[in-house]
């Protein structure tokens, strides 16, 4: 296949391009870096099927030749990005959207979105499965990012009913591993940087929200073979491991040898507010339809993102 990866410069995007050429595909890559970096690619250069557009989804996407697959990642999905640029984190989830599924109807191309877990908000539902609609606040800080994907999927799935479009919805569980950002503001990077720096673990209020990290090799299979299916409605991906933050916390500290302590704090910014108290999938449906779960433990996964922090703070030194 030919395909399109917007966001392709990104931590999900970039593994997901590795995961496209090792299977044989053609595959170009397309990011306007705001967030996005060219390192994440930088092993790619000369790279016979492989090729780089610099260019933001939010204005109209020319692309010559033909595409058997567009999978659009590009958003901001960081609660330090999209508190930041609130507007750009709605039209990248909206206009974006839009561009990519145009360019999809013309091109004939099959079309995957990369939604995510937060269409559920502060769940009601234990563990979240797809039937759920979710608790969200509108109108609330992290809404922009919660409604321009809700708003997304929406558009997709109309673009599916009114012109037949082969499209495929993933919503995205919490998932970390190496590429992503020291300063990305979610809990893995803040935590294993603390950790490394020797400083206390930052965790709000009694640390009893819990999450479910899934390993970015996993997530990227799980979005293989979702693209390749003939699932039209949402499949979760993410690992149904669930764990509080303070034992997340107390277990990056241990894998890091680290001598920090963890820290609990009340939290004095926005980006905690209407932070959901638990987040868990239910995958029974990726299970099913995609013959997937994840294989990575946490332990190993960690263990594996803590030396890629590792390694850039030894050649940022």
């Amino acid at each position: 296949m030919r395909v399109l990866i917007t966001g392709g410069a990104g931590f999900i995007g970039s593994h997901l391009t590795d995961l496209m050429l090792h299977h044989g595909h053609t595959v170009l890559a397309m990011d306007n870096l705001i967030t996005g970096s060219m390192e994440n690619l930088a092993h790619l250069d000369g790279h016979e099927r492989f090729a780089f557009i610099r260019h933001d989804v939010t204005e109209p996407i020319h692309v010559s030749g033909p595409l058997d697959a567009i999978l659009h990642l590009a958003s901001l999905p960081s609660p330090v990005d999209y508190l930041q640029m609130p507007i750009q984190t709605l039209k990248v989830g909206s206009l974006g959207v839009y561009h990519a599924l145009g360019l999809a109807r013309a091109k004939g191309a099959r079309f995957l979105l990369a939604s995510t877990s937060e269409v559920y908000g502060d769940p009601l539902v234990h563990p979240q499965p797809e039937t759920y609609w979710g608790n969200v606040n509108p109108i609330g800080p992290r809404g922009v990012y919660d409604e321009s994907k809700r708003f997304g999927e929406a558009l997709t799935m109309a673009y599916q009913r009114t012109h037949d479009l082969p499209t495929r919805i993933a919503r995205i569980f919490n998932t970390y591993g190496p590429r992503m950002r020291m300063q990305d503001g979610r809990v893995v990077p803040n935590f294993v940087g603390q950790a490394l720096r020797g400083e206390p673990l930052t965790v709000y209020d009694d640390g009893s929200r819990t999450r479910s990290f899934c390993y970015v090799s996993d997530l990227v299979e799980g979005l293989y073979r979702l693209l390749l299916s003939d699932e039209v409605l949402p499949v979760n991906l993410g690992n149904p491991r669930e764990i509080t933050i303070l034992e997340l916390a107390r277990l990056v500290i241990r894998l890091a040898g680290s001598s920090s302590e963890v820290s609990l704090v009340s939290p004095k910014d926005t980006r905690t507010e209407d932070d959901p108290q638990t987040r868990q999938p239910d995958i029974t449906r990726a299970r099913e339809l995609l013959r997937w779960e994840p294989e990575v433990a946490l332990e190993q996964g960690l263990l594996r993102t803590i030396a890629y922090f590792q390694q850039r703070a030894a050649s940022a030194g």
